[in-house]
């Protein structure tokens, strides 16, 4: 039989210690508390929200509301000591300033002993991948392939534009292993994807694909610093933000769950498995995961 490396081992004689990595609203984070609150505190224990924006996050108030440990690390204020103003990898000074601020952090988590992490709506890149497994959500589905590479890749709406942009009429939420980042921001999407949510419809408000491939043929070559603002990111907005609602919080909670438990595994040629309900381990592309039921994506084929 071909041998099974786990992505994760749960402890035997005591629950695994996990982090929460937020920097903004703080949503994702809620319901992942939610969930595991209500059915895995048998199974892990979430002993530690982090934030790099500890004056503008709700990451203290989401703490305070489980009771739960608070760490943050203002990365904004961490650059700017060192005469940076722009929160950039792109530049040498950048990325030296990045692994500075990663090794501070390492320095806060020290006395926690985590297991792994969850991004949840945490902005900034860290190479603290590459210290446990960090599992992350993105607003695209990245088992879309086009060219045989992930296509619905990126940051900001650039995944629901597209989405949009190849024509589809649905958009999918899907959580990965992240990766740590080398010289660029070109590998951030690439882990593997442990789950997907159903499929969530695009609403064009009103617009057609004609209209907008049109707007997006007008942007300029360089994203402005406050984002396009024009009626293609406006939709993806709105659209993302339904993504949030219909497919993050269900499927990040459930995935973290089956994860803690020791649930996904691969093996030495990069093929996943998933441990069914019949503790039966089997081949998967992903799973996909709707609020009341779980559907292991075997092949290509939908």
């Amino acid at each position: 039989m071909t041998k099974l490396i786990p992505y994760f081992n749960p402890k035997q004689n005591s629950f695994s210690r996990v982090a929460v990595f937020l920097s903004g609203s703080g949503t994702n984070a809620e319901k992942i508390l939610n969930h595991w609150n209500t059915y895995d505190k048998n199974f892990y224990d979430i002993n530690l929200i982090f934030t790099d924006r500890p004056v503008t996050s709700n990451a203290k108030k989401i703490s305070e509301k489980f009771s739960i440990k608070f760490v943050g690390n203002d990365i904004r204020k961490f650059y700017l000591e060192r005469g940076c103003k722009r929160l950039t990898i792109g530049t040498p000074e950048g990325k030296k300033i990045r692994e500075e601020w990663t090794n501070s952090i390492r320095e806060q988590l020290k006395p926690h002993a985590i297991d792994f992490a969850l991004f949840a709506g945490f902005i900034p890149l860290t190479n603290l991948t590459a210290d446990f497994p960090c599992l992350n959500v993105h607003p695209g589905d990245l088992t879309y392939l086009k060219n045989d590479k992930r296509h619905l890749v990126g940051l900001h709406t650039i995944p629901i534009e597209l989405a949009i942009l190849e024509g589809l009429n649905y958009l999918r939420s899907s959580v990965i292993i992240a990766k740590p980042y080398f010289e660029s921001e070109d590998n951030m999407d690439n882990g593997p994807v442990l789950g997907i949510s159903e499929k969530v419809n695009i609403n064009l408000m009103g617009s057609n694909l004609d209209e907008l491939k049109k707007v997006y043929a007008s942007r300029p070559s360089l994203r402005p610093k406050n984002g396009y603002q024009d009626s293609l990111e406006k939709i993806s907005a709105v659209n993302q933000e339904s993504l949030k609602i219909n497919g993050d919080w269900i499927v990040f909670p459930r995935v973290v769950s089956d994860f803690a438990k020791g649930n996904y595994a691969h093996d030495k040629m990069g093929n996943q498995y998933y441990k069914n309900e019949f503790d039966e381990w089997i081949m998967i592309k992903t799973v996909e995961y709707s609020s009341d039921q779980k559907k292991p994506i075997l092949t290509d084929d939908e």
